[in-house]
């Protein structure tokens, strides 16, 4: 190595999604079986690893300005090294070493997990390593993310290209694993005290391995595990079928909740957008979903002010989520990604009257929401208990089977356990109720 002092320990921070967290726990296993030690103290460190997210430009801005923060530790410690990796390596790379010299590592998606060879200098590697491709996509080993929950990813990259979308751009083609690379994961987890594990992938619809599709990969998974919990995100409306939604509904063990971005109610704006479906097609498959499954849970992804949005066409984003109502959403306003397809496009929806659309669709859904917990109430929810409330230590805090934060009294909660819960009171984002003893 070309520093003095060796590196003895390490703190990792991840900005954005749950295939993310699960990269960060893959990098986090490989530098301590390399020995090395991770701290809690960002100051403490001698690396500090930021796992960045592209999918906003907010996101960036973050990184940037932890970037800025950090400058104040390695001045301190001249032998600190700073890894900048993940989609914003990936998108930026050269150029962020430019704008923030004291940044030692860049390395993008597919190169992450070979942090430990570059700072320790083995031979083929260096400090900006963007290049796409694995010789093996099976050498990614997925680590537990807790005690109690992982994440393993299925897949990596994307082939929609989206237009609004940078995560072909930085995360590649897609690629899939193969189920016994999947299976074995799951299986390592589970014998590590793991109680509920998520299958991730930008579009799990589409996995597919030696005539292995994802249906198929569920149903293995579920009946060849020892897991007690099964899910999954992210869905894609164009390649979700109802062989999945049949799976969902014979397998016991897979959680009865579906993420299904919508990201708009027009039909213009969605082939503006390249999502390949139309809002006919997307109802039909929820309808499908609800008739399958008696209990379920429905969250989505909602884009306002898509460029050449009429104010028309937001209204039928407002009416498809009145038909369709989603137990919860993930709303966002447009902002343009470099690099895309649709920065080209003309970005015509002043920032106010996103803004203003935005604040519009909020209220609506936290009412569709409150609305959709009241069917809680009385209820027995299996619930994964994660720990005490953000809020109260007399509380603890659990997830229940359709993904939604429940509170229930208790200073010494069974975190990890997957316990029957009846729910008792419910606001737009929160349910809240009391442990059933001898109910399974």
């Amino acid at each position: 190595m070309s520093t003095k002092k060796k590196l003895e320990t390490f703190h990792i921070s991840t900005y954005g999604c749950q295939m993310n967290l699960a990269d960060s726990s893959t990098i986090s296993s490989a530098l301590l079986t390399r020995g090395y030690r991770r701290v809690a103290d960002e100051s403490q460190a001698d690396l500090i690893v930021l796992n960045t997210c592209s999918v906003r430009e907010k996101a960036e801005d973050r990184v940037f300005g932890r970037l800025g923060e950090i400058y104040k530790f390695k001045r301190r410690k001249p032998h600190m090294k700073v890894a900048v990796v993940g989609c914003m390596a990936q998108r930026l790379a050269d150029e962020l070493k430019e704008k923030v010299p004291h940044v030692d590592y860049v390395l993008g998606t597919d190169r992450q997990f070979q942090l430990p060879d570059v700072i320790e200098g083995i031979e083929g590697t260096s400090e900006v390593m963007t290049a796409f491709g694995h010789e093996n996509i099976d050498a990614i080993r997925p680590v537990k993310e807790n005690e109690y929950s992982g994440f393993v990813t299925i897949s990596r990259g994307c082939d929609n290209f989206c237009t609004y979308c940078i995560v072909p751009y930085v995360r590649g083609r897609e690629q899939s694993h193969s189920a016994e690379h999947i299976i074995e994961a799951v299986r390592k987890m589970v014998d590590e005290g793991v109680s509920e594990i998520t299958l991730l992938g930008q579009n799990v619809n589409s996995y597919r391995h030696d005539g292995t599709d994802f249906p198929a990969l569920l149903r293995r998974v579920a009946r060849e595990t020892d897991i007690k919990r099964l899910r999954y995100m992210t869905s894609h409306p164009k390649d979700l079928s109802r062989k999945l939604v049949d799976v969902m509904a014979e397998e016991p063990k897979l959680a009865p909740h579906v993420h299904l971005p919508l990201q708009s109610g027009s039909d213009r704006v969605l082939r503006q957008m390249g999502r390949v479906y139309t809002f006919k097609h997307y109802s039909k498959i929820v309808d499908y979903i609800r008739y399958r499954l008696p209990y379920v849970s429905i969250t989505t992804d909602l884009i306002v002010g898509f460029p050449s949005e009429t104010e028309q066409e937001y209204e039928m984003t407002l009416e498809a989520v009145r038909e369709i109502r989603f137990d919860s959403a993930f709303m966002f306003r447009y902002s343009v990604r470099p690099g895309t397809t649709a920065a080209r496009y003309e970005d015509d929806v002043p920032e106010d009257e996103k803004i203003r659309r935005l604040n519009k669709l909020i209220k609506l859904q936290q009412e569709i929401a409150h609305e959709r917990n009241q069917r809680e109430v009385n209820r027995v929810a299996m619930s994964l208990v994660e720990g005490t409330s953000r809020r109260s230590r007399q509380y603890a805090r659990a997830r229940t089977d359709g993904n939604k934060t429940v509170l229930f009294k208790s200073e010494r909660p069974p975190v990890g356990s997957i316990i029957p819960i009846k729910i008792e009171s419910a606001d737009a984002f929160t349910l809240h109720g009391e442990p059933v003893e001898g109910e399974r």
